[in-house]
């Protein structure tokens, strides 16, 4: 297990924290082969390796049943182990070939209702530099479904605001260009005219970055969150709220107004359509509870 541990370590570059969790992975499973009497790596079976599977999803020797994405990276750090022993000739056949980690639950993406989104921009009022840059962050938010790495990367060449329409570079450095709409074109308008050249000359240097903080400098994401959080809290949505739930709601309420999915999928910058088919999902959701509570036969 070290020399495998040691590999992933050197050759695989793989971060501290992620060798933790396969170091005690891997002594789960060890633990679980010896206590089934196997004392080399050659001894072990399929069965063996989908046994040990089970017993997570289960519970095992006294411990709780593991959630579907812990018992997977078990599983993961178990088949890399085996597939490790194999390349190196210790053992004739990877044992875990064939046993693939269970798929975690599909989580349905929580957006805001219409009504919650528009309090939410609507909690920042006035002229002040940062409210007026608070309220353009909030509204390019929701009006483009930007990531909020995305939002934060913006400079001033990227926005054409006559042209409605912004570049966002993605994952991957991946561009693309989105439009703005006009709620969005009037509060950025508002920041970049009133707003913005006033935290620039705080800061006393040049920088291209839209979205600027009190001393100048870029908007920090963590500084992005913290705005939300007040938006939240000011405006009384007892909702978790993050810039993803800003991007889930911009998705749903596209596709609940008609949009079709590889428009939205074009817009979101999704490499492929898969990703962006959970939002059905959340309107099937959304339709199956308007026919539970309004057909006559639905119960």
């Amino acid at each position: 297990m070290a020399t495998y541990l040691d590999h992933l370590a050197v050759e695989r570059g793989m971060a501290q924290n992620t060798l933790v969790s396969y170091r005690r992975d891997l002594e789960r499973y060890i633990q679980y082969l010896t206590a089934a009497g196997v004392s080399e790596p050659a001894e072990v079976s399929p069965a063996m390796v989908a046994q040990f599977l089970a017993g997570l999803r289960a519970g095992d020797d006294g411990r709780v049943p593991l959630a579907a994405s812990s018992a997977a990276r078990a599983v993961v750090a178990a088949r890399g182990w085996h597939k490790f022993l194999a390349m190196e000739g210790v053992v004739a056949l990877d044992a875990s070939r064939d046993v693939h980690p269970p798929s975690p639950a599909k989580r349905l993406p929580k957006a805001l209702p219409v009504h919650e989104i528009t309090a939410l921009i609507d909690s920042v009022i006035g002229d002040e530099p940062r409210q007026l840059r608070d309220r353009a962050i909030l509204e390019f938010l929701y009006g483009t479904g930007a990531r909020i790495s995305e939002v934060i990367g913006l400079d001033i060449g990227d926005v054409d605001l006559d042209q409605q329409s912004a570049k966002l570079r993605g994952k991957g450095s991946k561009e693309r260009y989105v439009p703005v709409g006009s709620y969005a074109k009037a509060a950025l308008a508002a920041y970049v005219v009133r707003g913005r050249p006033a935290l620039l000359a705080a800061g006393g240097r040049s920088n291209h970055a839209v979205f600027l903080n009190a001393r100048g400098g870029r908007l920090t994401r963590q500084a992005a969150w913290t705005i939300l959080r007040s938006a939240a809290e000011r405006s009384g949505v007892v909702s978790r709220v993050s810039p993803h739930t800003m991007r889930h709601s911009f998705a749903t309420h596209l596709l609940e107004g008609g949009a079709d999915i590889r428009s939205v999928q074009e817009l979101l910058g999704h490499a492929s359509v898969t990703t962006t088919q959970v939002y059905t999902l959340v309107t099937i959701e959304a339709l199956r509870e308007v026919y539970a509570t309004s057909h006559p036969r639905a119960r």
